[in-house]
């Protein structure tokens, strides 16, 4: 075969789905802003995302800390900079490893659960079903989704960098021989409300991202179980690359001037 016309069918493809997912993610947002609301199926989401996913959360955020501040004093002793470390620890967490760290552990579990749950309602044709009953499925299934996703990541970003801080006084403290007085006293003085604001609005992104990602493979997936399969493995893939990507644009957005 011509392998321009392999680039280009590729190029094509490429864009075919971009469109689809613009279309879909417009006509999603419209619906989380204009009435009727689903009350009570927004509230269900926000306990399913925030309330169950609170563990994985904070021993992920709980043992980056601690692994932090270990490989912190590894390098830093080494120039007699052991000093530096709670301000090393609490900006890397509230700016990048937080938010990043918790965008990726929801997306394994909260995408997947979402494509998962979407995809098997597509092929059972319970969607479909909606539909007939008057009900729009953007309304009822996306939405409330969307919603939640966007607004309870925020929080759970907000916990595990309080967790993630804490792993590295710890390890600091009662490992490292640190004084803890000092310990906190560098880590209030160095750390600005920029870096906690800036890491909140990349959790809102990576929520509304991975919400997303989870409803558009599980709302379109074909092709039985296996198509749900695909669908769920789709979703997390997909959302957790985008997280990586946008945390790059948004990084270089909020600290360019800096």
């Amino acid at each position: 075969m011509n392998p321009l016309a392999i680039i280009g069918r590729s190029f094509l493809d490429f864009l075919t789905v971009v469109g689809v997912l613009a279309r879909f993610s417009i006509r999603s947002v419209k619906h989380c802003v204009i009435p009727p609301f689903y009350l009570r199926q927004t509230a269900k989401q926000f306990i399913d995302i925030g309330d169950y996913s609170l563990p994985v959360v904070g021993l992920t955020a709980l043992f980056t800390g601690m692994v932090l501040a270990l490989q912190s004093h590894t390098g830093f002793s080494r120039f007699d900079a052991e000093s530096a470390i709670p301000t090393v620890v609490v900006l890397s967490i509230t700016r990048e490893l937080g938010p990043v760290m918790a965008g990726l552990m929801v997306a394994g579990r909260i995408g997947a659960a979402i494509a998962a749950e979407l995809g098997t309602m597509r092929v059972t044709e319970q969607i479909d079903a909606l539909t007939t009953l008057s009900t729009n499925p953007f309304k009822y299934l996306i939405a409330p989704r969307l919603i939640a996703g966007t607004l309870m990541l925020p929080i759970l970003v907000l916990v595990s960098d309080v967790i993630g801080v804490f792993g590295g006084f710890f390890v600091c403290v009662y490992e490292l021989q640190f004084n803890a007085a000092n310990y906190i006293s560098q880590t209030w003085e160095f750390l600005e409300s920029s870096d906690v604001t800036s890491g909140l609005w990349k959790a809102a992104a990576f929520g509304f991202i991975i919400t997303l990602m989870g409803c558009y493979h599980g709302f379109n997936s074909r092709g039985g179980a296996q198509g749900v399969g695909k669908a769920t493995t789709n979703a997390v893939v997909s959302a957790s690359i985008l997280i990586l990507v946008v945390n790059y644009l948004l990084t270089g957005l909020f600290f360019a001037g800096k």
